[in-house]
């Protein structure tokens, strides 16, 4: 079968004609997990508890649990819907599984179990495999092409998917946005309303812009429009002191937004972080005196995770603009973040 897009699937899902198997691979886990949970769907709500099912093959380790992983997933996809015309069952972490790292007779054996369900699937069960990358000249591969449809998760085409991109990213940490705020990214990242063949929007703003908007509105359990058009809002010229400006003020949302055209004009980290630093010493000391040692402190915190590459170096300084934002409120009185 031909490679489906994961928009194609989602309305095979909608309409109730899901093949009976698919294998949805690529890099992205949040994408991948999100679309196998939405096959759950296939299933009436009160009726998933019986005829849903999800196996983890990441505990496949050894060629007899590789054995006895296949046999389950043999079994559970033959048994029979309870009340329902279709069941579900869903592998995740199916790398070990389609591409076993020890080579031995059991696994061997599983393997062969594992493509003569592939060629004779249960018609009334839709099964899933969800993994990584897949190397496509292996056996188990060109028999998912002939008897199952297989998902590449890439990045998002249009403004729909760009938006469930982002749902799935603000659900996965816990809190919701709403849809005008994810629409808002979509559209400001260039997504276009529907797919086009000369490309999809800017990816790497999209992450980038999420990323700053849920640092922004860290501890709130909904994500606003408001937010998103504070943090997430069209670049605009500004002047190079345009972010210390912001921190002096204490608006965290301009500062980001700064701090993000500063990085997108080539700005280098360590200027940035010079320039931070002279803010805290030499307007501090007057704007918030009980801030300066936190605020020092938080300075050569991020000038050592910064040295040795403790983690991505836009982040450290999000962060740290966040600190020192924060430090600035509690001169009017307000708890900072220290």
């Amino acid at each position: 079968m031909p490679v489906a897009s994961a928009a194609t699937v989602r309305h095979q899902i909608a309409s109730g004609t899901a093949d009976a198997v698919y294998l949805i691979a690529g890099e992205d886990d949040v994408e991948k997990s999100a679309l196998a949970a939405e096959f759950a769907e296939l299933v009436d709500e009160g009726l998933r508890a019986f005829n849903v099912e999800r196996i983890h093959a990441g505990e496949f380790t050894t060629g007899d649990k590789l054995l006895d992983g296949v046999g389950g997933i043999t079994a559970a996809a033959r048994t029979l819907p309870m009340m329902a015309p279709r069941r579900v069952v869903i592998v995740v972490q199916a790398d070990t599984l389609l591409a076993p790292k020890r080579e031995s007779e059991a696994a061997s054996k599983a393997m062969e179990q594992l493509i003569a369900l592939l060629d004779r699937p249960e018609p009334m069960t839709t099964l899933v495999f969800v993994t990584g990358a897949v190397d496509k000249r292996s056996r188990i591969f060109k028999q998912f092409q002939k008897s199952g449809t297989i998902v590449e998760i890439g990045a998002p085409e249009d403004v729909p998917g760009a938006e469930r991109w982002v749902r799935n990213r603000v659900a996965q940490a816990g809190a919701e946005i709403e849809p005008a705020a994810a629409r808002q990214l979509a559209v400001l990242a260039g997504f276009p309303e529907r797919p086009q063949r000369d490309g999809t929007g800017n990816l790497k703003r999209l992450r980038g812009d999420l990323d700053r908007l849920m640092l922004y509105a860290l501890g709130q359990k909904r994500i606003t429009l408001g937010d998103a058009r504070a943090v997430a809002g069209p670049a605009l010229l500004q002047d190079h002191w345009a972010l210390t400006n912001a921190i002096e003020s204490g608006n965290a949302a301009e500062a980001l937004r700064q701090l993000a055209l500063v990085f997108d004009a080539g700005g280098e980290a360590p200027m940035v972080l010079g320039q931070l630093g002279w803010l805290v010493r030499s307007k501090f000391p007057a704007l918030a005196p009980a801030s300066v040692a936190p605020a020092v402190e938080a300075i050569f915190r991020t000038d050592e995770a910064l040295k040795s590459s403790g983690g991505d170096h836009r982040m450290l300084l999000e962060r740290l603009v966040v600190e020192l934002c924060g430090g600035k409120r509690t001169t009017s009185g307000r708890r900072g973040a220290w």
